[in-house]
């Protein structure tokens, strides 16, 4: 299918699709960039070398994604079924019991005790007692949990905010992406008093679609705005052949237009109501930029009912034209927007902060230590994750998580107790400082430890 691309005057579109092996290896010795049918752009800068290593790194991280994504899948519903074949049992125990009983209780994917990988890393379901609601740090830990949950089942995520969090399930939606013509992009949105909660869901480690759209480095610059990461704007529901029309005239649910049309419904019963947008990963890349196309759209009613954005783990969204240019929405009409970073965690400096990636951050980020010990700082801690001024700091901080997994629920309670599953990745996180920092355990550690600190400490 053609990408009509009218609606920007400036992009650099890869399509990994269209690719082959030989050309794919060209783009690293020739510079003549609008010569290779899988690189379309608008400018003569794509053709610097630095720029086509990084189209040649993201087109082929796609395209070996593309090729395992069935085998990647199934070994994902494999490690999620026997994760809940044992919970469903109780423990290896129980379920060698069961065998020999004739009674195994069989989990069932859709069901409300299923709990995905992500949710197995940190089995936590209540929200913190500590807080109450009206308090910017109870808003940042709600936020938190409802990221987390987004991983889930629509039958986990009912009974999850119904009954244990004792508010109204208002809908778990899954959504189209025009560029692969399938589904890839879900949320989930709740209801607390006066306050609707928007949770898209992050990156799915067993989803090669959802990779894809994190190593998809296209970008497009619409009008004043900046330049965009392409892949995340595909997610959220960028058309191929209108871009961000005001109305769409897709048949099929996009998350932008369907979202909003939602808000607008339940915002319109009640003047009191305002909403939070947030995500993990990939979901809070999409919550920020949610805002930024309803400003582009000139939805000044959704603009003023919004009352933060709460991202996590989030990775770059732009350039810095674009982080001035929302930043300026957001501060004009005083719209809240903390982005939380723990430690060295990984996602957070990607893509690269530099002249070849071009992408920054914007806003003000929450950096917590290993001791979940907040500050509000303008950038993270060694930023592109690889300079070498910051090997000794991360390993010492691996090496402290993993004995901490050990020791913290008897020093804080048995609620901040780590399973097996997320002991691995801290024993990972010895090879590679800064992917077990992604967990969504540490996040919801800091939002309940540190955010309170943070928060009553800046007011």
């Amino acid at each position: 299918m053609a990408c009509d691309k009218s609606f920007s005057s400036n992009y650099m579109l890869l399509s990994p699709e269209k690719v082959g092996v030989i050309d794919l290896f060209r783009i690293l010795i020739h510079s003549d960039v609008g010569n290779r049918k899988f690189v379309d752009s608008s400018g003569e800068a794509e053709q610097s070398f630095q720029r086509r290593w990084i189209m040649f790194v993201s087109v082929l991280a796609q395209k070996l994604l593309l090729l395992v994504a069935k085998p990647l899948s199934g070994i994902g519903w494999a490690i999620e079924f026997w994760l809940n074949l044992l919970s469903s049992n109780q423990n290896l125990g129980g379920l060698l019991v069961n065998c020999l009983r004739g009674k195994v209780m069989m989990p069932r994917k859709e069901s409300e005790s299923f709990i995905s990988f992500i949710g197995n890393l940190d089995k936590r379901v209540e929200l913190d007692p500590c807080l109450s609601p009206g308090e910017q740090e109870y808003y940042a830990a709600l936020s938190m949990m409802a990221s987390k949950a987004s991983y889930e089942n629509e039958a986990y995520l009912r009974t999850t905010v119904t009954q244990h969090w004792q508010m109204e399930f208002l809908g778990f939606y899954d959504f189209w992406n025009d560029y692969v013509d399938k589904i890839t992009t879900q949320a989930f949105m709740l209801r607390d008093r006066d306050t609707i909660v928007v949770a898209f869901r992050g990156t799915e480690p067993f989803n090669a679609d959802d990779w894809c759209s994190d190593f998809d480095l296209s970008w497009y610059e619409l009008g004043h705005t900046g330049k965009i990461h392409g892949g995340f704007m595909k997610a959220l529901g960028l058309q191929r052949n209108e871009g961000w029309p005001k109305e769409s005239p897709e048949t099929k649910p996009l998350a932008y237009y369907e979202v909003r049309k939602k808000l607008k419904s339940l915002l319109g019963e009640n003047d009191k109501v305002k909403y939070v947008l947030t995500g993990h990963s990939l979901g809070g890349a999409l919550a920020i930029l949610f805002p930024a196309i309803l400003a582009m759209h000139g939805e000044t009613e959704l603009m003023e009912r919004l009352e933060g954005v709460y991202t996590f783990g989030q990775p770059r969204v732009g350039d810095d034209k674009f982080g001035k240019y929302l930043e300026g929405v957001l501060e004009e009409r005083k719209i809240t927007y903390f982005r939380f970073v723990y430690g060295y965690d990984i996602v957070p400096r990607l893509p690269y902060d530099n002249k070849a990636f071009m992408f920054k951050h914007f806003g003000r980020c929450c950096h917590f230590n290993r001791k979940y010990e907040g500050k509000i700082v303008e950038e993270e801690p060694n930023k592109n994750y690889l300079s070498p001024l910051h090997v000794v700091s991360m390993m010492t901080d691996a090496w402290h998580e993993l004995i901490r997994s050990f020791t913290i629920y008897r020093q804080i309670g048995p609620g901040y107790k780590e399973g097996l599953l997320l002991r691995i990745f801290r024993v990972i996180g010895l090879l590679i400082p800064g992917i077990p920092a992604h967990c969504p355990q540490d996040y919801v550690n800091a939002t309940r430890l540190g955010a309170p600190k943070l928060f009553r400490h800046q007011q």
